[in-house]
């Protein structure tokens, strides 16, 4: 009787919602989720009706299970992929832009300082510099240098650079490390979300057309019941 008052109504089996834009036929749900809604609830009814929301959260319920069975505790990472597949937000997201909007104006400075450190320009004006250095205090300012050969304060120059441009280039490389961490992260997700959609999507093929059979074996009966009707006449 209450099922019945339920089917009449158009409501929602579980929280008992009326709007007619969120429900959806309980047949169309699969096997294992219409199994754990009869689990907690005590009834289910695959002529009745379901609302979206409690469809997306036992949805989401199922595939923790699935999860947890297959990985055991959830990590924060797969708590993300779960909550973004039940909010249906897009996951994948450019981890450069992310990375890059958490810098410090120090941490900018020092990549830039080890870009330059490493490329052509820079090897050829130190080159360059090295070069007017040594003529200006061989040629030039012979007879009064102020750094005679075997150019001691460039040497020193050239350590003091070397002890400050040491630690930067490893600054910037632990950063591009830890970018790289991200991308890495942003990638399982991603395919972590994507191989529960796939599974998602194989599942319900598999239950439409398990339901389509049913009916079309349901129709091939009543086919052959009326074929037999029509031959008792």
């Amino acid at each position: 009787m209450e099922q019945n008052f339920i089917h009449s109504k158009k409501a929602c089996q579980i929280c008992g919602s009326e709007r007619a834009g969120t429900l959806r036929p309980a047949a169309i749900v699969r096997h294992a989720i219409s199994d754990l809604i009869r689990q907690e609830t005590g009834r289910w009814d695959e002529a009745g009706w379901i609302c979206l929301n409690d469809l997306q959260h036992f949805q989401q319920r199922y595939v923790e299970e699935v999860l947890k069975t297959e990985k055991g505790e959830l990590t924060q990472l797969e708590q993300e992929v779960l909550e973004s597949l039940q909010k249906q937000e897009t996951l994948s997201a450019n981890a450069d832009v992310e990375f890059d909007a958490r810098l410090t104006l120090g941490q900018r400075l020092a990549d830039r300082v080890a870009d330059f450190g490493g490329s052509w320009p820079f090897i050829i004006a130190f080159g360059v510099a090295m070069f007017i250095w040594m003529f200006l205090n061989s040629y030039l300012l012979a007879a009064r240098p102020f750094d005679p050969y075997p150019y001691i304060l460039l040497n020193l120059c050239l350590s003091c650079l070397a002890a400050v441009q040491a630690p930067i280039i490893m600054m910037s490389q632990n950063r591009q490390e830890a970018r790289d961490r991200l991308r890495a992260v942003r990638d399982y997700q991603v395919n972590l979300k994507a191989e529960l959609e796939i599974r998602h999507l194989h599942q319900k093929l598999d239950h439409l057309l398990s339901r389509q059979w049913e009916r079309l074996v349901e129709i091939q009966e009543i086919q052959m019941e009326l074929i037999n009707e029509i031959r008792r006449r």
